[in-house]
């Protein structure tokens, strides 16, 4: 499999990011005319795809954060899920191509495919009969001692190894789950957005033997996530810019994500959690970490 494209060639493909207040918001600095669809035309369909068969809440919450930058922009439009059946990383590569798969991707942001970091809150899923181990486990040093699970292309493999820490790979959460349950490793970190939703489903449902949730610790890392655009849809790019820096300036973007994940941030990012803090040498230096109103911090 071919690596993807490098960021210079992305740039001169004229690739646009945006991320969401789940993570950052940053767009391309191009400015075109939008083309926005007049209010008696058809909704626009959008392919965003996914890579799990498991329901992502997250995929839901992405889409209507596209819905609600494109009503915003003033073009009706509507997101139509494509599975595919091939990694993360060639899922960008055939982005970058201009390949009329899918419109564009979201995915958390590493300093290859440049541009709240909720993405970089983390809770740790371990065998449930290790549970009182874990209350050892105060320390970076102390983790270091133990083995994570993480996907093979997903940029927090690079970022957890980059901290010092073991990391053994799957293909996806799927397989993941599996292998921690098989005693492939000791802990599978997960974004406080995904966790909920994972425990309750058969995703996570016991193989060998039964999971659980460490109730008390959490990782952290600076971490954004983007809308990656296809270079063949500059229009779509320049709405989703226009409109979600709208939704960001009238707080709707806001609201929706309270909607969604308030739940979540309310029961764990509480100040009783011990939290061990990790470096992210992957994120590119554009992101905007000063803008505090896209960023989500306990």
């Amino acid at each position: 499999m071919a690596d993807p494209p490098s960021a210079t060639r992305w740039r001169a493909g004229r690739r646009h990011c945006l991320a969401l207040p789940a993570a950052a918001w940053l767009a391309g600095a191009s400015a075109w005319a939008s083309g926005a669809a007049s209010s008696g035309q058809a909704a626009r369909v959008i392919r965003l795809p996914y890579h799990s068969r498991f329901d992502d809440p997250q995929r839901r919450y992405v889409s209507r954060v596209i819905e609600l930058a494109m009503k915003q922009a003033g073009v009706a439009a509507r997101v139509e899920p494509v599975h595919m059946e091939i990694a993360q990383k060639r899922s960008l590569a055939e982005l970058a191509r201009g390949r009329d798969l899918f419109d564009l991707l979201w995915t958390v942001t590493d300093a290859e495919r440049e541009a709240s970091g909720l993405m970089g809150w983390r809770m740790l899923v371990v065998r449930q009969r290790e549970l009182a181990q874990w209350q050892e486990v105060r320390t970076l040093d102390d983790l270091r001692r133990k083995t994570a699970g993480q996907g093979i292309d997903w940029p927090d493999t690079q970022i957890l190894r980059a901290n010092g820490l073991k990391v053994e790979t799957g293909s996806g959460p799927d397989v993941l789950y599996r292998m921690l349950a098989g005693r492939r490793f000791d802990y599978f970190p997960r974004s406080i957005l995904e966790i909920d939703a994972e425990l309750t489903s058969q995703l996570a449902s016991p193989r060998q033997e039964p999971v659980a949730l460490v109730p008390d610790l959490l990782l952290h890392y600076p971490a954004a996530a983007y809308l990656f655009v296809s270079p063949s849809q500059p229009a779509l790019a320049a709405e989703l810019e226009r409109g979600l820096d709208a939704a960001v300036r009238n707080g709707s973007l806001q609201r929706l994500h309270a909607e969604f994940y308030g739940a979540q941030l309310r029961a764990h990012l509480t100040s009783k959690r011990r939290v061990i803090q990790l470096s992210n040498p992957l994120l590119p230096a554009k992101t905007p970490v000063g803008r505090r109103e896209l960023w989500v911090e306990p």
